[in-house]
């Protein structure tokens, strides 16, 4: 194991609020062979070794490990050890991630294209999403998801104004405004006040910050159709059925931030991982 591996896994183990400390060793023993500090086929440390890392008991990181033998992203045999899966299954709605990921994968390159980034006021939907009052103003984020060259989802994006503000700003942009000088998120949204081509959703830059501790969280899914306006940007029909996830993130135990992305059925299936 690489040297790099082992000061991923030695970081400090954390658990958000309310979740078992084995399921922050499975997400941290998970992200390093997702992000191939792990590679396939790989022979994993012993519980041991890894709890030694972590800094948690065996029954942690056995518990971990099971967890992360049911979702197929190791296996094990007998008298030898446990090994990093040879391919590995796509990750679905069951973890918060960012809607570019979710609908591309390691294979799949999808660009999001930003088409408004402003203030404007929470709805009755919304406002309890993200933990402020109706009417009061919000960051709103739109971007079109592409891949391929086609439009695949159409996502909005909800955070407090006060995402974007280091402690102690006080400044407060007027409905529809774009953002002001003391708010972080604006050079983000688009520094030039155009709508653009842009590398990342809002939830990707806002799990980057530091600091930024997200989570729990919960997607819905339901059906819906397209619509007159979503359907021109996704290129179907106003009546064409689209799948709808709502998106809902938790920091610090508050609600936070709120996604509604609605995805064409040309973007393929989604998975749900589920063990007995």
């Amino acid at each position: 194991m690489s040297d790099t591996a082992v000061q991923f896994l030695s970081r400090p183990l954390t658990a958000q609020p309310g979740q078992p400390l084995r399921v922050a060793a499975y997400s941290r023993i998970a992200e390093a062979i997702r992000t191939k500090l792990l590679p396939p086929g790989s022979l994993l440390p012993t519980e041991t070794e890894l709890g030694v890392m972590m800094d948690v008991s065996r029954t942690v990181i056995r518990e971990a490990l099971m967890l992360l033998e049911e979702d197929g992203l190791t296996r094990a045999r007998r008298g030898v050890g446990r090994f990093v899966a040879d391919s590995l299954p796509r990750i679905g709605i069951e973890k918060i991630r960012p809607f570019d990921q979710l609908l591309g994968g390691s294979e799949l390159d999808v660009q999001v294209k930003r088409t408004l980034a402003e203030f404007q006021p929470a709805s009755e939907f919304v406002a309890p999403g993200i933990g402020v009052e109706p009417n009061e103003d919000c960051w709103l984020w739109e971007s079109v998801l592409i891949r391929n060259g086609e439009a695949i989802g159409h996502l909005q994006e909800n955070v407090p104004i006060s995402a974007g503000r280091e402690p102690g700003s006080g400044k407060k942009a007027g409905s529809g405004e774009t953002a002001d000088d003391g708010d972080w998120l604006a050079a983000a949204a688009d520094p030039a006040g155009r709508t653009s081509l842009a590398p990342k959703t809002l939830l990707e830059i806002l799990a980057e910050r530091p600091g930024m501790s997200l989570g729990p969280g919960e997607c819905q899914i339901s059906l819906s159709t397209a619509g007159p306006s979503r359907a021109k940007l996704l290129a179907l029909r106003p009546s064409d059925p689209v799948l709808v996830l709502t998106q809902y993130v938790r920091r610090a135990g508050k609600p936070f931030y709120l996604a509604k992305c609605l995805v064409a059925a040309k973007a393929g299936h989604l998975s749900v991982m589920q063990s007995s």
